[in-house]
Parts: C-alpha cells; sequence; structure tokens
C-alpha cells in the first residue's frame, strides 16, 4: 500500500515538472529566449571573445611570448603622452556630447513645431551627416580644412580675415575633430529627441497653456522630465560610441600636431599595429573600459531610480 502510495507522488511530481516545462516552452519567456538567442550568439562572438582575447594580450610582452602581468598598465602609467590622451580622450567625447546633445534637442524642437506633412522631408536632409559613412564625409572636411585649398579659409579671406591653420595648431586641430563629430553625431540626438517629443501627450502642454505657463515652464516641468530616461539613455550610447571613436581623428589628423590630439583608440593603433608592440596598444584601449563602466553606472543608476518612483 505504501509502495503504490510512493508511486502515485511520484508520478504526480513527475507530471507537475513536464506540465512546467511544457509551460515554460510556450511560454512568452522561452519565445523571447530564441528571437534573442542570434544576437546572444553574435554578442558573444563579436564582442565578448575579443574583450577577454585583449585583456589576454595586454598580459603579454612585446613578442607575445611571456606573461609579464600588469607590467606594460604600469609602464603606461610613467608616460606622459599615456595621460595625455588620458585627457584629450575625455575633453573630446564630453565636449562632443554636451554639444551633439544640445544641438539634437534645439533642431528637434524646430522639427517638432512643423507641420506633420512637412517634416518627413526635414527629418531625410538633416539625417545625412549621420547616414553617411564617417570616413568619406570626414575626408570632405579634410578638404575643407586643407591649408593651401581650404574653402572656410577662402571664405575668411574674402572679409579680410587671416588663415587658419585648422590641423596644424593643436588648439585648432582639437577643435576641428570636436566640430565634424558634432556635425556627424547630433543627427541621431535630434531624430532620438524628436521620438521623444512626439511620445509626449499633447494635453499636459494644453492643461499647462490653460494654467498660464510660459514657454521655459513647459520645457522645465513637462518636456524634460518626461525625456529625461531617453536623454540619458542616448547620452551612455553616444558617449561610448564618441569615446571609441577613431576615423575621424585618424583621417583629420592622424593624433598630430606631435600626438596633440590623439585619443585612445588612435593612439592604441599607433602604438600596436603601427609601432609593432600590440600587447601595449591592447593596454591602451582597455583603458577606456573603466571610464566607460563608471559614466554607465552613474546615467542607469538615476535612470533606474526614476523608473522606479514611476
Amino acid at each position: 500500500m505504501s509502495d503504490l502510495a510512493v508511486r502515485d507522488v511520484q508520478a504526480a511530481s513527475s507530471h507537475r515538472q513536464r506540465s512546467r516545462i511544457g509551460n515554460f516552452l510556450r511560454g512568452r519567456s522561452f519565445v523571447a529566449f530564441l528571437f534573442t538567442l542570434p544576437l546572444i550568439v553574435l554578442v558573444s562572438v563579436l564582442v565578448i571573445y575579443p574583450a577577454f582575447y585583449a585583456l589576454h594580450l595586454a598580459t603579454l610582452n612585446k613578442r607575445m611570448t611571456q606573461f609579464v602581468g600588469l607590467s606594460n598598465f604600469s609602464f603606461l602609467f610613467t608616460r606622459e603622452t599615456f595621460w595625455m590622451v588620458v585627457r584629450q580622450s575625455c575633453i573630446f567625447a564630453v565636449t562632443a556630447v554636451i554639444f551633439k546633445a544640445l544641438i539634437g534637442f534645439i533642431v528637434a524642437h524646430l522639427v517638432n513645431a512643423i507641420p506633420d506633412k512637412g517634416q518627413r522631408k526635414w527629418r531625410g536632409m538633416l539625417l545625412i551627416p549621420w547616414v553617411i559613412p564617417p570616413a568619406l564625409s570626414t575626408l570632405t572636411w579634410l578638404w575643407l580644412f586643407d591649408p593651401s585649398y581650404s574653402a572656410f579659409n577662402w571664405l575668411f579671406g574674402l572679409v579680410g580675415i587671416g588663415p587658419v591653420p585648422w590641423t596644424g595648431d593643436a588648439t585648432w586641430a582639437r577643435f576641428s575633430v570636436i566640430l565634424v563629430n558634432i556635425w556627424y553625431g547630433a543627427p541621431f540626438f535630434m531624430i532620438m529627441y524628436l521620438a521623444a517629443l512626439k511620445s509626449v501627450p499633447a494635453e499636459l502642454y494644453e492643461v499647462a497653456a490653460i494654467d498660464g505657463a510660459t514657454f521655459w515652464q513647459k520645457l522645465f516641468y513637462i518636456t524634460l522630465p518626461m525625456m529625461r530616461n531617453i536623454i540619458a539613455i542616448t547620452t551612455l550610447f553616444s558617449l561610448i560610441v564618441t569615446f571609441a571613436n577613431f576615423d575621424i581623428v585618424w583621417i583629420l589628423t592622424a593624433g598630430g600636431p606631435i600626438d596633440r590630439t590623439h585619443v585612445f583608440a588612435t593612439w592604441a593603433f599607433r602604438l600596436g599595429i603601427q609601432g609593432g608592440d600590440i600587447p601595449l596598444g591592447a593596454a591602451v584601449s582597455l583603458f577606456m573600459v573603466p571610464i566607460l563602466a563608471v559614466a554607465a553606472i552613474f546615467i542607469l543608476r538615476d535612470v533606474n531610480k526614476r523608473s522606479e518612483r514611476m
């Protein structure tokens, strides 16, 4: 009798387990996992594996035959050029992202104020800088900055202003690469902010107008609070992309003059590929990780706090 009861309990337990497995396989979570599986595999192959391999390379000597631990990192700490690259990378990324966000926010409001029928062509035209491959558009900017045939200097000459050494002077070279990065990235902010503006309920503005709210009051008490999550995520994404930027800086200045415009990506390329010291170049590139990790933690923590309050 007891054996029969045990078998009944085991059969019921097995049935419940099969039922759970069946429900899981038919559930939304499993279907979502199947849809995201190709992306997970792609990220693992193209991101996670190269990241760990770069970490492995950074612990080897120049010939990649001997494990040297953290020697490459400690060597970089003693080089003045490294700290100059850190400063330049931070200035380049932060300045470019701030101006891209500001310009994108203003342009998004201007486009949003246009009637719906006319918005499509403006969105298309304003997205052109972001759609064109950066290397191709940067070559056009290189011609505009050319010391002998600069179109900008020609225009300045018409009004009596002397030529500007766009890529020959360190200050102007930094300004040039930041300017091109802003021109390329501002449309991305514009389209993201425009989508966020479309999601703000029009009733909020109508109620605010009835209460006599000014434009600035609507901006600070309705628009910005409703867009804060989009602003934070867009800023984080752009910060990551800008920090890792290579083509704009390399095509315009190649890190010059005298290494004054190098960022992490270009200096890692100079040391690792052109200099033949791949482990040292890998060590340079890995320094972007803690900087971006700190920025991501602060931004995402703020986003999570606002989501919990909502």
